[in-house]
């Protein structure tokens, strides 16, 4: 089941988000009719998939990798994020990094770049992270800037 996947979340009809999904949750996304993953967690990270493009493909989808670095989310990085999405326009896509914390960071900020309604992105994030640091800076939050990183569950 979908939804079994870490912090699965519906983004909108055409896209969905979550943390790592395993090898059998990837044949899942496939037959729910997902074409394309987009990996924003790089392959090096803990509980990552030893050959996540080799099960995508096995699958039968396509794999997107835009590794971000957890310590240094860039504007080349959400600069890919954008113009694969733009690419991807037309099919069902699934996004995932380790947690869906630097998922669902992106998916806000490309909300608020006027990809999708930005109220339903906050609160998607906001059910599973708070972000500080790099991460508030990257999403123009200068108010958190100075904040930790905080865990839903966790830190409130």
């Amino acid at each position: 089941m979908l939804t079994d996947i870490l912090n699965f979340r519906y983004a909108s009809e055409r896209v969905t988000l979550s943390g790592q999904p395993s090898e059998a949750q990837l044949a899942e996304l496939a037959e729910a009719g997902v074409t394309d993953i987009i990996n924003l967690g790089p392959h090096d990270n803990n509980g990552a998939l030893p050959d996540e493009a080799g099960s995508v493909a096995a699958a039968g989808m396509t794999y997107h990798y835009i590794p971000v670095v957890w310590e240094n989310p860039t504007e080349a990085d959400y600069t890919t994020f954008t113009e694969t999405m733009a690419a991807l326009q037309d099919t069902r896509v699934h996004v995932h990094c380790i947690y869906n914390a630097r998922v669902s960071a992106f998916i806000l900020r490309y909300a608020r770049d006027g990809h999708g309604d930005v109220a339903s992105a906050e609160e998607l994030m906001e059910g599973i992270w708070r972000p500080g640091g790099v991460w508030a800076t990257f999403l123009g939050d200068t108010d958190n800037a100075s904040q930790p990183n905080r865990f839903l569950g966790y830190d409130y």
